[in-house]
């Protein structure tokens, strides 16, 4: 093991590991020890590189959004705007199902709440000042903006249209990942597709439009490669 903690790719190590670790583990196993170990580096890179374990999962949580918007980027874009979005929301799911507690420390939350150590210094949802968080966003907002133009919907701001389909999709995702849908045979079309097909249909939506476009995502659904 190699403990140079100045090679110039030992941040991304250490956050690669950190991933690592929480999708093995889970977030009791993310301490500075067991992170430099994973990462073949000595503890105190933890501490030159980020300054702490809570910056570090900072950093985690900022990649954790670029893998997002990356599979984001990588849902074909067609000339039907909710057949889409509605893949985007598939796809946000996928990566969350992945690797949940990954998912869990990119909102600063955790369904067990063990991330303690960051709660007050995550920025990624109540503050606006992750650019990773930003820049993914971006890309959904840019996506109901598309469904404005094609007047699919009233005319309204994208930006109030986002957050509705983010939180649908984000609620719909904790709980599933907190096992409450583990009876039902399809939660997916069932409770996320069903009710931002909802939110679009109380947009102007024509309802017919908006479930046929929809069923034809769920019944093809192939997630994208996950970076």
């Amino acid at each position: 093991m190699t403990t140079d903690n100045s090679l110039p790719n030992a941040p991304t190590r250490l956050v690669e590991a950190t991933i690592r670790l929480l999708a093995t583990s889970g977030p009791s196993e993310v301490k500075a020890r067991s992170v430099a170990n994973e990462a073949g580096l000595s503890t105190m890179g933890v501490y030159t590189h980020f300054g702490g374990v809570p910056e570090l999962l900072q950093a985690v949580a900022d990649e954790g959004f670029k893998r997002l918007a990356t599979v984001f980027k990588r849902v074909p874009i067609t000339d039907d705007p909710i057949t889409d979005l509605c893949a985007m929301l598939l796809a946000c799911r996928d990566l969350a199902r992945n690797n949940p507690h990954l998912y869990d420390l990119m909102f600063g939350l955790s369904i067990d709440g063990r991330y303690s150590p960051s709660r007050g210094t995550m920025t990624t949802i109540a503050d606006g000042q992750s650019e990773a968080f930003k820049a993914t966003y971006a890309i959904l907002v840019k996506a109901c903006a598309r469904l404005v133009e094609a007047k699919c919907v009233r005319k309204i701001e994208p930006e109030f249209i986002a957050p509705q389909l983010w939180s649908a999709a984000h609620g719909f995702i904790m709980l599933e990942l907190a096992g409450h849908f583990a009876g039902m045979e399809n939660p997916a079309s069932q409770i996320l597709v069903a009710t931002c097909n909802n939110i679009v249909v109380g947009l102007g939506a024509k309802r017919e439009k908006v479930e046929s476009s929809t069923a034809g995502v769920i019944a093809e659904w192939t997630s994208p490669t996950e970076a």
